[in-house]
């Protein structure tokens, strides 16, 4: 069944006003499906449906919806349902929450919650944003290692309800410290009296609080995990990160280095959400920059005006201004190409700063290769469809050779600079790139014409 039938029925059961029929349609649904439905509504039928909703669903539904519309409901809803709404979320969930809210609301929500639960969250609160603290959950399952199997099952049984997962189990020490990591799968397949000691596996991975989210998403995918566990100094777990936090975590990296690639300061709201001057603030500063960098290429063109308007050179002057599109172009997006395969390495942790000279070494003999595959083109469009001197013809089709090589030369090792510099190397992606790569470009074309030509 599609979703405009689904809405359609639910509407129709909302204008009905049939509660219970409602109640157990939504109950169908799945979680998201029902979140979505309430970001269709306005607010009087929204709190009126998410009060319909069973309260064992609830909390999850919640977190699901997007900001305004949770702000919108802790802004209608009582102190108590807020107490219960929140009590019930997972610990990551709710600090997620929280992070987005107004700080009166904010103030609202702790004031309602249990005394524990506002600890923990003022505890997650106080992370360095974009760390693994900040992103972790508390709610896992860990048990000293001299449990049975028959034990280890109990406890998961008693308390694995309320864990944000149970596929993978945690082996802790005397004196809580982590030593092994267990598959659920493992777990359930022994001998009831087998210590899970013995089953553990001690070759773990895990991160610390304070490490940055994109550095643990680069652990959880480089090593297949479903779950990464998060320890103190003392090699004590204190939360876990689970896969789907780490998918949401991509989304927001690649996000903000495609809006870094593009020249643009990184918003914090999708671009529906952000506001003209939000959107204005976060462009203006590198088109700006962008501009006075322009700048060196009207000087090098002033500094070379001899060379395009001297009466004696006749058709020289005109074949090279008709040509300067040609050049700079190709130099920009050379540049560009290289910066983009490299950009893209560096975030996959395929190269870093240390691999500079085989990255010079492979643009090199690529920038070579394509060089002159578009010299060759150039000189034949010069010589054959413009018909201009043979000289001028071949003067071009060097400077296309030298600005093609040095672009994705730049392209390449640039980046790799910048991140040794512990930089963000999408900061010098695309526009800077090509700028940089558009004035030197040009500025190889004059040099080379005075050299040949005059």
């Amino acid at each position: 069944m599609d979703w405009e039938t689904v809405k359609q029925r639910l509407d129709a059961l909302l204008e009905a006003d049939k509660r219970i029929e409602l109640r157990g349609a939504l109950r169908m649904l799945n979680r998201v499906d029902v979140a979505q439905y309430l970001s269709e509504l306005d607010t009087e039928k929204m709190l009126k449906v998410f009060r319909i909703l069973p309260s064992e669903i609830s909390s999850d539904v919640f977190s699901y919806m997007d900001d305004d519309q949770r702000e919108k409901l802790i802004s209608t809803i009582g102190d108590q349902e807020i107490c219960r709404l929140v009590d019930d979320m997972f610990i990551d969930d709710a600090v997620d929450f929280l992070e987005d809210l107004p700080s009166d609301l904010v103030k609202r929500v702790l004031e309602n919650v249990s005394d524990d639960t506002r600890k923990v969250i003022n505890r997650f609160l106080s992370y360095p944003e974009n760390s693994a603290g900040s992103i972790m959950t508390i709610e896992f399952c860990a048990f000293p290692g001299d449990f049975t199997v028959a034990q280890a099952m109990k406890e998961i049984r008693r308390t694995g309800v309320d864990k944000e997962t149970i596929n993978t189990l945690y082996v802790l020490d005397k004196n809580g410290k982590l030593t092994g990591t267990l598959a659920l799968r493992k777990l359930i397949s022994a001998d009831d009296d087998q210590p899970v000691s013995e089953l553990s596996d001690s070759n773990f991975v895990s991160v610390g609080t304070l490490d940055d989210q994109e550095m643990v998403a680069e652990t959880v995918r480089k090593y297949d995990l479903l779950a990464v566990p998060v320890v103190d100094k003392e090699g004590r777990p204190v939360g876990i990160i689970t896969a789907d936090d780490i998918l949401d975590v991509l989304q927001d990296e690649a996000t903000e280095d495609i809006e870094k690639m593009s020249a643009l300061t990184p918003s914090e709201d999708t671009y529906m959400k952000t506001g003209v001057f939000t959107l204005v603030k976060n462009r203006l500063p590198w088109l700006m920059l962008m501009l006075v960098a322009s700048i060196f290429t009207g000087l090098i063109i002033s500094h070379y005006e001899e060379i395009l308007t001297a009466p004696a050179l006749g058709s020289i002057g005109v074949a090279l201004t008709a040509c300067i599109p040609m050049i700079m172009d190709t130099g920009g997006n050379c540049g560009q190409q290289s910066s983009t395969l490299i950009i893209r390495g560096l975030a996959t942790g395929e190269v870093g700063p240390g691999d500079a000279l085989k990255v010079l070494w492979k643009e090199t003999r690529v920038a070579l290769l394509v060089a002159c595959a578009l010299a060759v083109v150039c000189f034949l469009i010069q010589k054959f469809i413009f018909g201009i001197d043979l000289s001028v013809a071949i003067t071009i089709s060097l400077a296309m050779i030298f600005c093609v090589l040095f672009a994705k030369i730049l392209g390449g090792l640039l980046p790799l600079g910048v991140k040794a510099l512990r930089l963000d190397p999408a900061l010098i992606a695309s526009p800077m790139i090509t700028t940089v790569a558009d004035t030197c470009s040009l500025l190889i074309l004059f040099v080379l014409a005075t050299a040949v030509l005059l």
